[in-house]
């Protein structure tokens, strides 16, 4: 193949960056996305051999009034300057408990960063160091595909019937929609006790915005059958299904998912088996539903950990989650051989876009005191997003 280049651009031809494009680099914004634009500011380059220096410096100046969270998915060099990590809703749990703290730094993704604003004080600032650290998964459910949807429901005549259930991994204005229709919200460690819930206040529910979570809960702990679910795809008329299949449901599943666990194959759980004799495999539950079913052991986040934190000395574990956590579980067991589930090298792409430039920009920002991008949730969301997830608070 001839690679051509020119000094000048043909003059006729009007070449311009598609929004795609331009979305993806960082350079505009999308209002219906998790994604967001780039800082309003110019970054420290990312070889500044101080940034280290610097974010301690900035972070030590801010003392008690900033208070930083950690995503278990976040890179180590920013891990470091993380005062708790966690998952999403033990992050944003672990900043309403700081009501002392004047900024929020969430190393995080969008949601998150609005999940910890709900629970927060309205004195309190929420900072997301890179607000186009979105998450693909909380774009596939939008306000108005799911308005659309209850309606489809509505007009089949069993909305009354349908108790929604949102994962955490959804945007304020999902979990709002949850808590106007008397649903809860729910978290990979919770989700059977959130569904068994919902069935003692419904027939049917509706899970958003991560299928895989939603059918793994129903089948594997449930107890329920493949066939009770049906998967709802707002991008087709009806959501692609007849009212026949819509009133025969007991769960209905948004067609979203995580692209991260989304890659892992039933493949990849046969080829690590027969490469490292007496694997265990623990997989995420928002992995396919044949990935679950071929695993050893299926858990959140901080099960993962839990687990792999109590394994016996030369036990061998092949981890089907987000490769920062099982490059960051490897190193702290030694003893153990630990393994990333897939071949094919995978970030969460959005969860790295805050890296240390970025964390250097906040803190230097805020320890001047200028306050930089804020995650604000308008009064009215807030009120019925609170709803839900104190709901899910008081599940027994």
């Amino acid at each position: 193949m001839r690679v051509v280049t020119t000094a000048q651009p043909r003059q006729d031809l009007d070449v311009q960056p598609s929004p795609l494009a331009l979305l993806l680099l960082g350079r505009e914004a999308d209002p219906k996305s998790e994604r967001g634009v780039e800082c309003p500011g110019d970054l420290p380059a990312p070889s500044d051999p101080d940034l280290v220096e610097r974010a301690r410096a900035a972070k030590e100046k801010l003392g008690d009034k900033v208070f930083v969270l950690g995503h278990h998915y976040q890179r180590d060099e920013v891990i470091q300057f993380a005062d708790v990590t966690g998952d999403s809703f033990k992050l944003a749990r672990d900043a309403a408990a700081r009501p002392e703290a004047e900024y929020i730094v969430f190393c995080g993704v969008h949601f998150m960063a609005e999940s910890a604003d709900i629970l927060t004080t309205d004195d309190q600032k929420v900072v997301l160091p890179d607000l186009a650290a979105g998450c693909s998964m909380a774009d596939m459910a939008t306000a108005e595909q799911v308005a659309e949807c209850w309606d489809v429901l509505t007009d089949a005549g069993i909305a009354d019937r349908v108790v929604p259930v949102s994962y955490m991994n959804s945007s304020a204005d999902i979990k709002a929609f949850t808590g106007r229709h008397g649903g809860t919200i729910c978290t990979s460690s919770n989700a059977q006790r959130a569904l068994e819930w919902a069935f003692g206040q419904g027939e049917q529910v509706l899970f958003l915005p991560d299928q895989h979570l939603g059918r793994n809960t129903a089948v594997r702990d449930l107890g329920m059958s493949l066939e009770d679910c049906v998967l709802y795809n707002p991008h087709k008329p009806n959501g692609g299904l007849t009212t026949e299949q819509l009133r025969g449901a007991r769960m209905i599943l948004w067609r979203g998912h995580c692209s991260v666990h989304g890659r892992f194959s039933l493949d990849s759980v046969n080829d690590v088996r027969e490469r490292i004799p007496g694997v265990r495999v623990l997989v995420h539950p928002e992995c396919k539903h044949e990935v679950v079913s071929a695993a050893d052991e299926v858990g959140s986040t901080e099960y993962i950990i839990k687990a792999l934190d109590a394994a016996p000395a030369a036990s061998k574990w092949a981890i089907g989650t987000e490769l920062n956590l099982v490059r960051r579980v490897a190193a702290a067991h030694p003893d153990k051989e630990i393994v990333f589930l897939d071949k094919t090298v995978c970030f969460c792409s959005t969860m790295n876009r805050i890296d240390l430039p970025h964390l250097v920009w906040t803190l230097e920002s805020l320890a001047d005191g200028k306050t930089v991008n804020r995650i604000e949730v308008d009064p009215e969301t807030e009120k019925y997003a609170k709803l839900a997830l104190e709901q899910m608070l008081a599940l027994p």
